[in-house]
């Protein structure tokens, strides 16, 4: 049971790890999220916060056994995933007035 956890934990950190680097390093972003996010970039380093502390979460949950280093790996992790998704809020608000189809405004 615990390695379907670690492979499916990976697999889902190197999606997000991979619409990270593409929202970073190209300014690419999923079709359901074009719309709504503003700022790309900030979007992708969300992203890859989030997929660091899915590692984390991986690593310290199922790896370590020494239960101190384990709890405060994982409270690491779980701060970590909240920053990552507090910052992928912050990149969807809009940065002003926006025209029907997305465009700002002259």
């Amino acid at each position: 049971m615990r390695l379907c956890i670690a492979v499916f934990l990976v697999l889902t950190a190197s999606l997000v790890a991979a619409s990270g680097v593409a929202a970073v390093a190209r300014g690419r972003v999923f079709p359901g999220n074009r719309r709504p996010v503003h700022r790309v970039r900030l979007h992708g380093w969300g992203r890859l916060v989030v997929a660091a502390a899915l590692c984390c979460q991986l690593v310290f949950g199922l790896v370590v056994g020494d239960i101190a280093l384990r709890q405060w790996g994982t409270l690491t992790g779980s701060g970590l995933l909240l920053t990552g998704l507090l910052m992928m809020l912050v990149s969807r608000r809009p940065g002003g007035r926006r025209r029907d189809d997305g465009m700002p405004q002259p």
